[in-house]
């Protein structure tokens, strides 16, 4: 399959990003939703920052929601784990607590050509109440009528939700509440309605068996989600046999409901997949690409914050040409193009092959 990587590539870096307080840094402005606005493209950035830290020092962000304020929390280096530079772990058998390296909210990237970005200096939607203390992470984003929906994990030490925001400016947004209970993630509200309902891919965790597959829901109204369904999940050996989950939210084709969703293997490489679901009943698998359709390869993809990463939350789809948009490295966004013909064609060899 024919992936044109922009030549521009990463589009939106750290660098990019203003801090939202002097003394914090942004380490990565990643895993964006997409909208055509207008004439624009509206990138909302997944912005991870932290304090800035001193030799000897660990010191991590968290949103007070009674004070309504980002605490700067400082602890004993040599009391956590720092292997995984996301997360902040207790060292022990009975640790239980972790902490986030970072605290993220949602900043808006905007363009006239999809390919030249500017980050607004201030947050669009930043963490404002007790379900958010360690930030909102990967949103998604489907327009329905003139409204845009904007749904994210909202993180503390509660679990991991989903919540709901509605934008119709992309400069205000209301609340919209909690769409998925802990631990629930990797949500994807369909780009319309199927057999009068609307429809959505989620990605619960279940701890007692510790898998990560795919449901799908519908609802009448965007709010109350149940007909919950499991959907898919990994293979056992291959390249998705860590974890798999939604990414960009399904649009139509003229073949049935396309999805592009992400999967992680066992040494935490995230690859890009495809899947083919039907028009009107889109709990029916039709094709699944049995290989990633994109593999982390460029530098900017390979080495970063947390390597061997591409992660999409968006696209736009223009006639054939699909662009995604996709966080690299957990670091940066980046974009590239593909034939959605192409997709559907390596959909149906897959098929043909099963």
């Amino acid at each position: 399959m024919h992936i044109k990587r922009f030549d521009l590539n990463p589009l939106v870096t750290p660098a990019d990003v203003r801090p939202s307080r002097p003394d914090f840094e942004v380490v990565g402005a990643f895993n964006g939703a997409v909208a055509k606005f207008g004439d624009e493209t509206i990138m909302l950035l997944r912005v991870a920052e932290r304090p800035i830290q001193q030799p000897g020092q660990l010191l991590t962000p968290v949103y007070d929601a009674e004070k309504d304020t980002t605490e700067v929390v400082k602890l004993d280096p040599a009391a956590y784990d720092l292997s995984d530079s996301r997360v902040i772990r207790p060292k022990g058998e009975n640790a239980e607590f972790a902490y986030l390296t970072s605290l993220s909210h949602i900043r808006c990237a905007r363009s006239r050509d999809g390919q030249h970005f500017t980050v607004d200096d201030q947050p669009f939607i930043y963490p404002h109440d007790a379900y958010e203390t360690f930030g909102i992470e990967d949103p998604r984003c489907t327009q329905i009528g003139d409204t845009y929906y904007i749904n994210f994990s909202a993180v503390s030490k509660m679990g991991i939700c989903v919540q709901l925001v509605s934008t119709k400016d992309f400069a205000h947004y209301q609340d919209e509440g909690i769409m998925f209970l802990p631990d629930n993630k990797d949500v994807a509200i369909f780009e319309g309605t199927a057999s009068g309902r609307y429809w959505t891919l989620s990605r619960p965790t279940v701890p007692s068996t510790g898998v990560h597959d795919v449901w799908i829901s519908a609802s009448t109204n965007l709010h109350d989600w149940g007909g919950h369904r499991f959907l898919f999940t990994g293979s056992r050996d291959g390249w998705d046999n860590g974890r798999v989950g939604a990414g960009m939210p399904p649009f139509l084709t003229q073949a049935g409901w396309l999805e592009i969703y992400h999967a992680a293997n066992k040494q935490n490489q995230y690859c890009l997949g495809a899947m083919l679901l039907d028009r009107d009943d889109p709990t029916k698998i039709l094709a699944r690409t049995a290989a990633p359709i994109m593999v982390p390869s460029a530098p900017y993809e390979t080495d970063g914050f947390f390597g061997d990463v591409v992660f999409t939350c968006g696209g736009i789809v223009e006639g054939d040409r699909l662009t995604l948009y996709y966080g690299a490295a957990d670091t940066r966004m980046a974009a590239a193009e593909l034939s959605i013909q192409e997709i559907l064609g390596a959909l149906k060899v897959a098929t043909d092959d099963e």
